[in-house]
């Protein structure tokens, strides 16, 4: 058994039986990493506090790793980016909510991904400093496919389709998982820009939607048992105010 000490962000935590959660993290130096943590719900006097586990929360940790042990054990954590408002407004708590169920759902492998846990960090803390989000899980979803190994190919972005599956442009209309038209529009305007450039692109509610519904679709077509968010409905009901 070894001590480990790194950053994290909390993905999810679920609680177990009446007295304790399991955290699922993502840590810097070690990857996704789950954890037991007995009886959190019901002492107030120990090192970790339930407050610490909301999603996407930033996190110095030590813990006790054993090998094939499904459930690790975490001794100390500490809260290292304290947010403002990412968990104290409607608008941000359902993107929280909604970012949570795609990374839980998307990080699969085990292995650290330093490059991927610095977008996450960089990422969450714009979101939490700027007020006009509207299109911040749009963006963040698109640019987290560089760092899970299908963003798309833009070598021929000029042609009049985007094959979904294939994860690159095409003049071949016929064949299904093809986005082409206003929808190949609006998803073109994501490309190669960053969070301060996204809230420049006016959407409609509608073509907001269906991007985000093409974006699903496009993780669903890479990756394997990757599961449509459930709070997709509560996120869609918030911009469509």
């Amino acid at each position: 058994m070894a001590d480990v000490t790194t950053k994290a962000i909390v993905i999810s935590a679920i609680k177990y039986s009446d007295t304790s959660l399991i955290v699922k993290l993502y840590t810097k130096e070690i990857g996704l990493v789950s954890y037991l943590l007995k009886g959190i719900l019901k002492s107030k006097k120990g090192k970790l506090k339930t407050a610490y586990f909301q999603p996407l929360t930033q996190l110095n940790i030590v813990a006790s790793h054993q090998k094939n042990r499904n459930l690790q054990i975490l001794k100390e954590a500490q809260v290292i980016h304290v947010y403002n408002s990412l968990h104290t407004t409607i608008v941000k708590q359902s993107i929280v909510m909604f970012v949570s169920e795609i990374l839980s759902s998307a990080i699969q492998e085990e292995e650290n991904n330093s490059l991927l846990y610095d977008y996450l960090e960089r990422s969450f803390i714009w979101f939490d400093s700027h007020e006009q989000i509207s299109n911040f899980h749009l963006l963040f979803l698109l640019n987290l496919t560089k760092f899970l190994g299908f963003y798309p190919d833009t070598f021929d972005s000029h042609l009049n389709g985007f094959h979904l599956e294939e994860g690159l442009f095409t003049e071949n209309m016929n064949e299904k998982e093809i986005i082409k038209a206003d929808e190949l529009i609006q998803f073109k305007k994501l490309l190669g820009i960053n969070f301060d450039s996204v809230e420049n692109i006016n959407f409609t509610k509608i073509q907001r939607q269906k991007l985000l519904q093409t974006l699903i679709r496009y993780f669903e077509l890479h990756l394997g048992g990757f599961r449509k968010p459930k709070s997709l409905a509560v996120l869609e009901t918030v911009f469509s105010r």
